[in-house]
């Protein structure tokens, strides 16, 4: 173990002495989980830089961590990032983006995959951040997703609301999500996990409770999203899910954002960091405007789904 601990430390080293040596940007990205959604956002992100110009291994250097869904791993990366004096630090989901906002007021940092950075005590404003974290959020419409699951499903009279209870993001979507029920004529029961190995009996105990199931874009769901369409699919219960990448993996649908395209936008940021010398505290919450209408075919044809034609050409 004592070996490992040596080994990672000389690496962090010479990363960090090679990049100054090099005069390579070094920029530092912290990932909370893997997931389908955060994926796409570190290779939006990666992807968008490119296109500006700023390549790695030609101008930058990119350290990129996971934290694999771990608070005290959070945390030790983010100290490692700042040590190692990064000029950037990418960090991707609101854990993550807390951990390194707690250890540093002067390096520049870009958030993404944060619903509200303001209720996550981010920024003091998502129009004027006031501090040096700035970056995109991923609210989802949670309204327009509760106003299609009853245009779907208009017999559903309740709906179980599936999430993390220790995540911020989520708790802010759900209660968006229930505002709308209560316009709609919809009843809800909240059913929360704290950890991966809760879900499945968590989302077992919906079952014959609940009509439907709406699980926002909450990062322990996501990863585990598989394991809820175990139950709920069988079960003949459609989950409305807050993303595609959960989509992919077993819920029936979403009016969601396009996590690739946000880290595209987050990397425009940084380029208007590094190059143009702007601040983070001055730089606005940016938010996608479009929304994409995706589904899973597989888990519509088992429950008996057809798809209105407008969406689909949507």
């Amino acid at each position: 173990m004592k070996k490992l601990i040596f080994a990672a430390s000389l690496f962090a080293f010479l990363f960090s002495s090679c990049a100054k040596k090099s005069g390579l940007l070094k920029i530092g990205v912290i990932q909370l989980v893997e997931h389908i959604a955060l994926d796409a956002n570190y290779k939006g992100f990666v992807d968008g830089l490119a296109e500006a110009g700023y390549v790695v291994g030609e101008n930058i250097v990119i350290d990129y961590e996971n934290a694999q869904g771990e608070q005290s791993n959070c945390v030790t990366i983010a100290q490692k990032l700042v040590n190692d004096k990064s000029d950037l630090i990418f960090a991707i989901a609101t854990p993550a983006a807390q951990a390194v906002a707690n250890q540093t007021s002067e390096i520049p940092i870009l958030i993404s995959s944060v619903t509200d950075p303001v209720s996550a005590q981010l920024v003091n404003s998502n129009e004027r951040p006031g501090v040096n974290v700035s970056g995109t959020s991923d609210l989802t419409p949670c309204a327009a997703q509760i106003d299609l699951l009853k245009r779907l499903f208009p017999n559903v009279k309740k709906v179980g609301m599936l999430f993390c209870s220790s995540e911020e993001n989520s708790r802010f979507q759900i209660n968006l999500a229930e505002a709308q029920c209560d316009v709609v004529g919809l009843e809800y029961v909240e059913a929360t996990v704290s950890n991966t190995n809760e879900v499945q009996q968590v989302v077992q105990s919906l079952v014959g409770k609940v009509d439907a199931i709406y699980a926002p874009t909450d990062n322990m769901i996501a990863s585990t999203m598989a394991t809820v369409a175990l139950v709920t699919t069988p079960n003949k219960i459609p989950v409305m899910c807050g993303e595609d990448g959960m989509v992919q993996n077993g819920g029936l649908c979403t009016f969601g954002i396009n996590y690739y395209e946000l880290g595209r936008q987050t990397a425009k940021m940084a380029v208007e960091i590094l190059r143009d010398g702007k601040n983070p505290a001055e730089m606005p919450i940016q938010y996608l405007e479009k929304c994409d209408f995706s589904y899973n075919e597989d888990t519509a044809r088992e429950l008996g789904v057809v798809f209105p034609a407008d969406l689909l050409e949507s």
